[in-house]
């Protein structure tokens, strides 16, 4: 194509036009609808920090750094209170977020050169490194043990009290299911999209042990078994819980709204904090539904639980992800050395 015919669109037309497109993948199977709405999502973020009418023929790869440091620094309001907080509220982004922007950017761009929007891909002039970026991202996103013990015990705390609280309406209680969702995502680790999907039937018993039939990326479906404390949530939401907040209008959903649809992937982060907020201070730290799912992959590990069995508990095809999914613990290769596979217990590190 000749720089002749570049069409001089704005980069508001450009999105619009991108969005229509990758919409149109999920009719034909190429893409998933979660998929596509995260692609245009990114995309018409990136329009309001490039400047929508700006044209997009126009833009550098200077220009498309200052977006990618500007959304790096835009707060993200589902890790609110959470590391590396920025002036004016939420959290910066995290890194996976920053990774996931510059791919969705990278796509769109490649399709402008096919299009006949831009002469030039700008993205093979960005200068900003990952490792630029790195450094907005919050320090942790696992839970400490102490921190998670705290979430855990608010959690537990809620399904004991009941669903008899003074000053709601019976149809309202939601505690019972607030805890369940906190013990569901700290124990095992399922992405937010698998626990708002998950139905009644998901959950059934085998040879005397209660699991949880999963439903994960790519039609993949995985078994895990429930902990013993989580089961005994489990039966009491299923019992006295559910009930109160079925209105007959999602009849297999597990988890429901007080309105008794099946709870969103947003108000998960809102079950959350309310959870958090009954815990004591000093262990107290927010936390996202994702942040959880690393909780449980760090402890998990950190507990020499095999590999593979954590792998197959997250639902990953290949062993090699549980790195993102892994955050280091402080004392944790103390505590190896201390229990070596091969010398036994060893109390203390011998002085020289």
């Amino acid at each position: 194509m000749r720089p002749s015919d570049v069409q001089r669109l704005t980069v508001a037309e450009c999105v619009d036009r991108y969005a229509g497109m990758v919409r149109a993948k999920t009719s034909t199977g190429a893409l998933s609808p979660k998929t596509a709405e995260v692609y245009v999502r990114d995309v018409v973020t990136f329009a309001a920090l490039a400047g929508a009418d700006r044209v997009l023929d126009d833009l550098t790869g200077e220009d498309v750094d200052e977006v990618l440091l500007g959304f790096a620094h835009k707060p993200d309001g589902r890790r609110r209170g959470a590391g590396g907080a920025v002036p004016g509220g939420g959290a910066v982004q995290s890194g996976a977020s920053q990774a996931r922007f510059r791919r969705s950017v990278s796509a769109f761009f490649k399709y402008a050169v096919v299009a006949g929007w831009v002469q030039l891909n700008p993205m093979q002039a960005v200068t900003v490194r990952p490792r630029e970026r790195g450094g907005l991202r919050a320090q942790r996103r696992a839970l400490t043990v102490e921190q998670a013990e705290g979430l855990l015990g608010a959690a537990r705390g809620l399904a004991e009290a009941g669903p008899v609280v003074p000053g709601k309406r019976a149809d309202q209680r939601t505690e019972l299911r607030d805890g369940l969702v906190v013990l569901l995502l700290a124990a095992v680790g399922p992405r937010v999209s698998e626990l708002t999907a998950a139905n009644v039937e998901d959950f059934f018993v085998n040879g005397g042990t209660r699991y949880w039939r999963i439903f994960g990326k790519g039609g993949r479906t995985r078994d895990v078994p429930l902990p013993g404390p989580v089961v005994d949530v489990l039966d009491a939401y299923l019992a006295e819980g559910r009930g109160l907040l079925d209105r007959g209008r999602e009849p297999k959903a597990l988890l429901l709204s007080w309105r008794g649809r099946r709870l969103a992937r947003g108000d998960v982060q809102a079950v959350i904090d309310r959870v958090l907020a009954r815990v004591e201070p000093v262990r107290r730290r927010s936390v996202t539904p994702h942040g959880l799912r690393h909780t449980t992959a760090t402890h998990l590990l950190a507990a020499a639980t095999d590999m593979d069995a954590v792998r197959r508990v997250l639902g990953h095809a290949d062993l090699s992800t549980l790195g993102r999914y892994r955050d280091e613990l402080p004392g944790e290769l103390e505590a190896a050395m201390r229990v070596h596979p091969l010398l036994g217990r060893v109390d203390g590190p011998r002085r020289g």
